[in-house]
């Protein structure tokens, strides 16, 4: 990552799920340190052979995390520029 990037932090303008809003002023790091941590928890409950009822409701609320933090810091790069 470039120097300027390392300066990006959350817009607090995302939403997931309709209820849930990013935090504004989080540092870049942080979020992706966090993405990364649920995107492995993704994996390895995708990868069950059997999905139970509560491991698919954990999955939608867990992607949708994901890509509202990921989708608030394209918001803020993008007011950046």
């Amino acid at each position: 990552m470039d120097d300027q990037s390392n300066h990006y932090t959350t817009a607090g303008i995302a939403t997931f799920l309709d209820m849930f809003r990013v935090q504004p002023g989080v540092p870049l790091e942080r979020v992706l340190e966090e993405v990364s941590v649920v995107l492995g928890c993704i994996r390895d409950l995708s990868d069950q052979e059997e999905a139970r009822p509560a491991a698919v409701t954990a999955l939608h609320y867990l992607s949708a995390l994901a890509k509202g933090l990921m989708n608030d810091l394209e918001i803020a790069r993008n007011s950046v520029h």
